[in-house]
């Protein structure tokens, strides 16, 4: 989260947003966003039905909670690329977000 945030400004120069989700109850998620100093929207109390129309594989340990998934959303809502993980390793980082929405802007300029 504070990666993300780090460069959110950066980010927003290009157009791009940040949108986070968390199961933990809307108290939770605004203490851990305050303390960590995220200002982007973070959903609060997501459910396994919400993480199954995601994709996201879902943990039962613990009393349940959705696996990192991270998407990459283009104009109207499109899926360009997404991540989803069954623990804590392989996340995207900001940098490479940017990378790959570059990428895709430079391929989509060059074709019209």
């Amino acid at each position: 989260m504070a990666a993300w945030q780090s460069q959110q400004d950066a980010l927003a120069e290009k157009g791009l947003s940040i949108v986070g989700a968390s199961v933990e109850p809307r108290e939770t998620v605004q203490e851990m966003a305050t303390k960590s100093g995220v200002t982007y929207p973070m959903a609060y109390g997501v459910t396994r039905e919400q993480a199954d129309v995601l994709g996201s594989w879902w943990s039962d340990d613990r009393g349940g909670y959705i696996q990192p998934t991270e998407l990459l959303l283009g104009r109207g809502g499109t899926v360009l690329g997404s991540m989803y993980a069954s623990g804590p390793v392989g996340r995207v980082s900001p940098d490479e977000a940017v990378h790959f929405i570059e990428g895709r802007e430079r391929a989509r300029l060059r074709s019209q």
